[in-house]
Order: C-alpha cells, then sequence, then structure tokens
C-alpha cells in the first residue's frame, strides 16, 4: 500500500477526560487489559505494558507470555496475573496458543498485543486471530511487524483498533521510506488510518498513532498532534509503556481516538517529568511509569 494525498481533516487540540469514579467502584469497573507478548530474551516488554496498564488506572491486568518465560515475565508485575501460552519444544509459540488467548480474551475489555513477543508465522497467526476478534486492540511493536506479513490484514479486522508504530514500523506497512514519511508525518499517517479503517458501515474504528516528535494520532478523520515529549525517551521500552496506557484508557470506556491522543500526551508528559528530573540521559522506560501518577494529576483526569 501506498497512500496518496490526505484528504481534509478536523484538528482536535483538546484532550479528553476520563470519568470520575464513583465511591463504591470496584476493580471490575476499570476496564481488564489483556497483554500478549514476550519472548526468550524480550521478557521486559510485556512487563512494561502491564505496569504501565496498571498505573494507567485499569482495574485487572493479566499478561499472556509464552509458557517458558512466563513465572519469569509474571515476576516483573506483581500486581498483574499472568497465563501461560503454549510452545513447542523449540520455545516457540505453537497453535494451542491462539485457543488460549482467544479463551482469555473473553474475560477482557481490550487486548495488548505485540511487546517483545519476536516474528515468526506462529506469531503471525497469533496476529492474525487478535484482529478478527471482536474486543478494542491496541497493535505495537512485534504485532506490527508480524502484520506486515498478513495479506489483506485490513480486510481481516474485526475490531476497534490502535496501531501505534514508529516511523520505521509504519515504513514496513505502507511500503514508503521513513524519509518520505518524516517529511509529511500528518498526511501519511491519515491516509493509510482512513484506508486501513475502511467504510464506516463496514469496519470498527482504526486509530493511528504515529510516534515520533510530535506524534500524529488520527482515525482517518481527526488529527491530534502531541506537544509533549522529550528526546530522552527515545529508549527500549518506552513504546511498550504507551501501549499499556493505551489500552488502560481504552478499558476505561475511552473510544480509541480519544484513548490514543489522552495516551500520548500523558505519556510524554510523564517523560518531561522524568527528564526534569532526572535528566534526558540516563532516563529509561521504567522511569515513565513511575512519573505517569504526576502527569495524570498534571493534566486533571483524577
Amino acid at each position: 500500500m501506498k497512500p496518496g494525498t490526505a484528504k481534509t481533516t478536523e484538528k482536535v487540540s483538546s484532550l479528553p477526560a476520563l470519568a470520575p469514579r464513583r465511591r463504591d467502584a470496584h476493580k471490575g469497573d476499570f476496564g481488564r487489559v489483556l497483554v500478549v507478548g514476550g519472548s526468550r530474551g524480550m521478557i521486559g516488554a510485556p512487563a512494561l505494558a502491564a505496569n504501565a496498564a496498571l498505573r494507567g488506572g485499569a482495574g485487572l491486568v493479566t499478561v499472556a507470555a509464552p509458557e517458558p518465560v512466563q513465572l519469569t515475565v509474571a515476576s516483573l508485575c506483581p500486581c498483574a496475573t499472568s497465563l501461560p501460552l503454549a510452545c513447542d519444544d523449540c520455545g516457540a509459540l505453537a497453535p494451542e496458543a491462539i485457543r488460549q488467548m482467544l479463551a482469555a480474551a473473553q474475560a477482557a475489555d481490550v487486548l495488548a498485543v505485540g511487546p517483545g513477543m519476536g516474528t515468526s508465522p506462529a506469531a503471525a497467526a497469533l496476529v492474525r486471530a487478535a484482529l478478527e476478534q471482536e474486543k478494542p486492540l491496541v497493535l505495537d511493536a512485534d504485532g506490527l511487524n508480524n502484520l506486515c506479513g498478513i495479506e489483506r490484514w485490513a480486510e481481516l479486522r474485526r475490531c476497534a483498533a490502535v496501531l501505534s508504530p514508529h516511523p520505521g514500523e509504519f515504513s514496513r506497512l505502507i511500503g514508503l521510506g521513513v524519509e518520505e514519511i518524516q517529511a509529511d508525518r500528518e498526511g501519511k499517517a491519515v491516509v493509510a488510518a482512513a484506508e486501513w479503517a475502511g467504510p464506516a458501515e463496514i469496519h470498527a474504528p482504526l486509530v493511528v498513532a504515529l510516534k515520533g516528535a510530535g506524534t500524529v494520532v488520527t482515525d482517518g478523520r481527526r488529527v491530534f498532534v502531541n506537544s509533549t515529549g522529550n528526546p530522552g525517551m527515545a529508549s527500549g521500552g518506552a513504546g511498550d509503556v504507551l501501549t499499556g496506557l493505551i489500552a488502560a484508557l481504552v478499558g476505561q470506556g475511552l473510544e480509541p481516538f480519544d484513548a490514543a491522543c489522552l495516551g500520548v500526551h500523558v505519556h510524554g508528559l510523564a517523560g518531561d517529568l522524568a527528564a526534569d528530573e532526572l535528566g534526558q540521559v540516563p532516563m529509561i522506560a521504567s522511569d515513565l511509569i513511575d512519573f505517569l501518577p504526576e502527569a495524570f494529576e498534571e493534566v486533571g483526569t483524577e
């Protein structure tokens, strides 16, 4: 796919807000997030996403990770539950993992798929199954890398979805060079989102959050360009934090476009607050999670 010229869109500048929490609320009222990811060598990614979802307000978070690494991932996010995904003798996801993910999805309000899962035919089959189920989906990292290998994936999608690629991942999805994308980030994101979403009467919403300086959030009709964030956030795992955060906001009742707008703003603001206290150079992804409470307080969502 090679998007052409962007159509006229509505510029959005205001941020949505979460509804106030009732005094008699319980954890089931604030969303059940299922994080699917992880692999040998990439155990931190799903844990970062899960911890960000919890710090982002999700009531319940479950991490589904390959059986050989599940307990290690679970030890990094003690406030989440976890489940093992079946693997073959070489540690690769087995076909049974798809059934396990779909069973867990029945109890979830939103799925966050991709952090640290690696690329393989089995992982691509799992991503395809996530697209074909009906719960809202946040797809990032290797979820997007596996998406590149699924033919006509946009036509398979049955769920509302937020795709949060960095320019390299977006380049692979649309078949254009990174330099061309960076020269027209807003235009390329708008056209891609509109084409992937398809006719409004057929598909659930699809949102693209093209990460980078001035992250662009669009559903093909509306565009929000983020103003928070700094170069200190260019660190491994920062995108996983955003994945979990957006999923948490969807789980709390925001529609995907609003969740992505608020998510990227709060994520960037947490980075700015971390940079003010720690400096940009030493900042790591887990610092973003630590500063989410102050960021939420500053934007007035609690």
